[in-house]
Order: structure tokens, then sequence, then C-alpha cells
């Protein structure tokens, strides 16, 4: 039977739905911190969570919007940022499930379009930013944030390679120069980039996504044998703890 991108992703997300609401890395973060910011600037009407994952943005911007769109592959998650909403009292929270390469929305239905961690899982990050420009109303904004990787090749190569023994779903952590050209094609103006770094704790890093023990083992493996540049620049720890770069950019 064949399988696709897509039923990766809804395999790997489905049974970890539970631990991407309540993940601590997720749900705090300088990166939400300006969100919130900006929406209460803003105060939009209508805001699109792409590829809402444990649903943090959704809840962030729940209290400054007239209405929330959380959107993402996985019915399973979708459930779980649902309970949640409603748990925390957020009744302009709304789910739709569908692929991002394809949104299920008017031309400019919304004036406020987030991502955030999720486009290194889209199949066609092309795709699916160009559809979040047609959703996108005139004068409205848009916030991507997610792992960066870095310029160097060497450097590169590391991070998509334990990225993807933790999570068959990844497909790729993009440079900041990939995220211009991306963002430019589809017709997006960048407003601003802001470069931040993110500590990450390997055992709950591996938990989190239910990475089987023995390609646990090859990552913690390859961390021991690679080149002192490496190691320095993910400041690679005994127990596997390391630390990636993340980008946020503004875009119209």
């Amino acid at each position: 039977m064949e399988r696709t991108h897509e039923a990766v992703v809804r395999a790997q997300f489905g049974s970890q739905a539970a631990a991407y609401v309540t993940s601590e890395v997720h749900a705090q973060g300088a990166d939400l911190d300006a969100l919130r910011s900006l929406a209460g600037e803003r105060r939009p009407q209508r805001a699109l969570d792409l590829g809402c994952g444990g649903g943090h943005v959704s809840f962030t911007l729940a209290p400054l919007a007239g209405e929330v769109v959380a959107f993402d592959l996985s019915t399973e998650m979708l459930d779980a940022v649902r309970s949640a909403a409603l748990q925390r009292g957020l009744t302009n929270v709304s789910t739709v499930c569908g692929p991002v390469e394809k949104l299920p929305f008017a031309d400019s239905s919304f004036d406020f379009v987030v991502s955030r961690f999720s486009a290194h899982h889209w199949r066609d990050v092309a795709r699916g930013l160009a559809e979040a420009r047609r959703v996108l109303a005139p004068d409205g904004i848009a916030v991507f944030v997610d792992v960066a990787a870095p310029e160097v090749p060497l450097l590169d190569t590391f991070l998509q390679t334990i990225e993807l023994l933790r999570d068959p779903s990844h497909v790729r952590d993009y440079a900041p120069s990939e995220w211009r050209a991306l963002l430019e094609t589809a017709g997006f103006a960048i407003e601003g980039v802001t470069l931040r770094r993110l500590p990450l704790d390997f055992a709950s890093w591996i938990a989190r996504m239910g990475t089987p023990p023995a390609r646990a083992d090859v990552i913690r493996a390859l961390h021991a044998d690679m080149a002192d540049e490496v190691r320095a620049y993910f400041e690679l720890t005994p127990a596997g703890d390391f630390t990636v770069d993340t980008l946020e950019i503004r875009a119209r």
C-alpha cells in the first residue's frame, strides 16, 4: 500500500498530540511573546494558525483576535487543540483539517497568518507559502517561525540528519537565505527577521516524538563522532542536549 508523506506526518503527530499540547518548549518562548505583542497592537479580526500542532499560537492569539482558525493535517492533533481551547474558555478557536498546499479558504480571508515550527514538515514549502500569501488580506501580516538551518553545509547536514533520524516526517530546516528566497517568490515583502538560539533537552526532544530507542542511539553515536566545529556550534553536551538556531520572519 502506498505511504504518502502526508500519511507519515499523520502517523507521527497523531499519536503524539497530547505531548505537543503540553510541551513546555512549544508553550513558551521569546517568539510567542513577540507574537502576543504584535497581535495586541493589530487586534486581528481573523487569524490563521497554519500547521497549528499543539495549538500554542492559537491559544496566544485567541484573547486578542476576533476569530482564530487552527489548521493542521492531523485530526488527532486538532481534537487535542479543540479540547484544550474549551478547557481554557477560548470559544473563538475553530479547527480545520487539511494540507497547507491546498488551503480551503477564500482569497484574502485572513488579516493575520502565523506558522510556527511547522514548515519543516511541509512536503512542498513553496506551494504552502504561496497558499499562505493567497489567503492573506492586502493589509494583513504574516509571521513565520521555525528552526533555521546553518548556511554552512557541514552544519546543515548534521542538523538535517538528526532531525530525520528523530522524526521521519521531517523534510528540511531552511536556512535564512532560503527563507528569504521562498517568501519573495511566493509574493511576500519581508519586513523583519529575528534570529534566536533555542536550547533543547535531548531526553524530552526524543520522548516528544516517540523516537524508537534504536534511532535515538544512532543520534547519540553521531553526536560523539562529529568534528569539534559541529560540537561547538550546536553546543553538544555529554547528555546529548544541544542548541539550534531559530528565525522569526514578519512579512506582508
